[in-house]
């Protein structure tokens, strides 16, 4: 039963370079199944075993990204200097630029992108009380948190990455975390 599971995750792994390498070639909606089965050198029914289209293949691809950015963004301890948090982030992404450039960019499908917003956006309403006397709603207020996040990030790496993770930290900080969540929601001091 071991060795399957080492074949199931090799032949998802593959799969899953070969789609975000077409991505990076043609745009996602360019690609076809058969287009990622001779990519990744596996049989077209091989595909079906494992997704039922590569929308389901690009989704698993994503989940994996997104789990490890929220991680980052909220698996952190209360009170967290938020440069310090966006300096994670922001390394991350420099070492998973190609995904992140591939999930992110314009020729990746914009559907994820409001994936993210939304899974994002739920977690910052899980983690954050929200200040009974803002004129903002805290639902905004999360949406704009992670859809700025998300834009600086595109920014970014369609800039080839100008700035360091270690400035990029401190631009979140100042440009996106304080002024969202100061008006939005109660900061706990921790």
């Amino acid at each position: 039963m071991h060795v399957r599971d080492r074949r199931v995750k090799r032949t998802q792994n593959l799969l899953a370079q070969a789609l975000l390498a077409l991505i990076a070639e043609k745009g996602y909606d360019a690609i076809t199944i058969r287009d990622i089965t001779e990519r990744a050198d596996i049989g077209y029914a091989t595909f079906f075993r494992h997704y039922r289209d590569k929308d389901e293949l690009l989704r698993d691809v994503a989940d994996v990204v997104i789990n490890e950015l929220l991680e980052i963004l909220f698996g952190q301890q209360p009170g967290q200097e938020p440069a310090a948090v966006g300096q994670l982030i922001f390394r991350y992404v420099a070492d998973h630029s190609a995904v992140v450039r591939v999930l992110l960019g314009s020729r990746g499908p914009a559907s994820l992108v409001q994936h993210v917003i939304q899974r994002g956006s739920e977690n910052v309403l899980r983690q954050n009380k929200p200040r009974p006397d803002s004129p903002v709603p805290a639902e905004i207020a999360a949406h704009h948190l992670v859809a700025s996040s998300i834009a600086l990030i595109q920014w970014w790496i369609e800039h080839d990455m100008p700035y360091s993770p270690e400035h990029m930290g401190e631009i979140y900080r100042q440009l996106i975390v304080q002024p969202t969540l100061t008006s939005a929601f109660i900061i706990d001091p921790a």
